[in-house]
């Protein structure tokens, strides 16, 4: 099975824009999410992890949140990318290595996770470091 490239952008679009999808999906809902929260990861959360699985813990990390609409992804060609760099707190303890990242629902907490991916390069984290993700970091629906 496959999705047309029309409806994998609509649905790109759903997600990360907020736009409604006419007579399929609307973002009404009283409690829509105004945003998303990226997580970074040591390991691959895999399909049936949360934002906690395999999540980095140097002293100072935090879930930055996204704004669920044009500000923050760019929707175009079955791709969501970050409209600008996406900055994590600075570490001020510990110390490991960031190789995965992914899309969820909560800013702390299990939250569902929506998109997960490699990170290449990977990404140290720790005591005097700001991890980032770039604009551009792309998920890509195919």
């Amino acid at each position: 099975m496959s999705k047309s490239d029309v409806f994998e952008n609509d649905l790109l679009k759903l997600i990360f824009n907020g736009t409604p999808i006419a007579g399929i999906a609307d973002n009404a809902a009283a409690s829509a999410l105004g945003s998303l929260y990226l997580s970074l990861h040591t390991a691959d959360p895999g399909e049936g992890g949360s934002q906690t699985t395999s999540e980095v813990s140097y002293t100072g990390y935090a879930r930055p949140a996204v704004a669920r609409s044009a500000a923050g992804w760019t929707v175009a060609g079955n791709t969501a990318s970050l409209t600008s760099a996406i900055n994590f707190p600075a570490g001020t303890a510990g110390s490991g290595t960031a190789g995965y990242f992914a899309v969820g629902t909560a800013a702390e907490g299990a939250g569902k996770i929506l998109y997960s991916g490699p990170l290449t390069p990977t990404i140290a984290t720790g005591n005097g470091v700001t991890p980032q993700l770039g604009a551009g970091t792309t998920i890509t629906e195919d």
